[in-house]
């Protein structure tokens, strides 16, 4: 089954060169919202096609992405030791895939791991063992720590990302009352120097869908004469009016953390999260001997 659904045209295939592409063009390595911003905007994938979602309300478009880059992982070409940084492999310099590529990747590695399910599990059918809509994973960890955020009460969530933006730097941060936020979920500082400090807000939303447009505006509005700079923290996504209402010219920027971006923090502040020895088959040694 693994093959027939390879052949039948599994979306991920079609990622796979360009975010060998986009590595390079990013230095050799970025984060996974770099990656993705770069392949939809140079390909110009359209807003419906990124607005869509998975059944775990996390983009559809990025869960693609991160399956090209596990088989890439796979074949060597890309270095997956690090969590939420994608690095190129020197052979991944070189590399650059045709269509027929990507999909002959994704057969052979789905059939070596589909044969290895096989003989852990003898019981499991050959379509169950080689069924490639599984996530990542990665991407099955990150699920679970997202839906650990969004399952904490409202009061918990804006606690915790006082916690985080302690981690990222900014000092005497404070969650506000309740009952007198008036909008806004605490307050810090951020020191650019010695000398010079910057009043910071933040809003915290504890969403399983999308923030709007109106939601940055009205925070901007709560902020004036409080804060020199604010920041937006969701579980959620933004919509692309609420990012482009945040960088608005001639008004002050709005910081826009999504759900995908606060996983992201969390596990390189290792805030929340226990770092753990993993091993993978290393396809770029064995990417030495294909040609024996």
């Amino acid at each position: 089954m693994a093959q027939s659904k390879i052949k039948s045209g599994a979306e991920f295939l079609q990622w796979m060169g360009p975010l060998l592409d986009a590595l390079r063009a990013l230095g050799g390595e970025a984060k996974p919202a770099e990656v993705g911003e770069w392949i939809a905007g140079k390909l110009k994938v359209p807003e419906e096609e990124l607005a869509k979602i998975n059944q775990n309300k996390r983009s559809r478009f990025a869960n693609q992405v991160a399956w090209a880059r596990q088989f890439l992982v796979w074949e060597g070409l890309l270095d997956g030791s690090r969590r939420g940084v994608w690095s190129l492999t020197s052979s991944g310099w070189k590399v650059h895939l045709t269509p027929d590529q990507s999909r002959g990747i994704a057969a052979r590695w789905g059939k070596i791991h589909a044969d290895a399910r096989r003989a852990e599990e003898s019981k499991q059918t050959p379509s169950d063992s080689a069924d490639l809509a599984a996530i990542p994973d990665e991407e099955v960890f990150e699920d679970v720590l997202l839906a650990t955020l969004r399952g904490l009460p409202a009061r918990g969530f804006e606690l915790v990302c006082v916690q985080l933006l302690r981690r990222c730097g900014l000092e005497s941060v404070e969650a506000t009352q309740q009952s007198r936020d008036f909008g806004i979920d605490g307050f810090g500082t951020l020191r650019l120097n010695p000398v010079v400090t910057v009043r910071v807000a933040f809003q915290a939303k504890r969403y399983k869908d999308v923030v709007g447009r109106e939601v940055v505006a009205q925070f901007r509005n709560d902020i004036s004469g409080l804060a020199e700079k604010g920041v937006i923290i969701t579980t959620g996504r933004f919509t692309k009016d609420a990012r482009a209402e945040a960088t608005m010219p001639g008004r002050s920027p709005i910081e826009l953390i999504d759900g995908e971006q606060l996983v992201a923090l969390f596990i390189e502040k290792e805030l929340g999260v226990k770092p753990r020895t993993v091993h993978d088959v290393d396809g770029e040694f064995f990417a030495r001997f294909r040609g024996a």
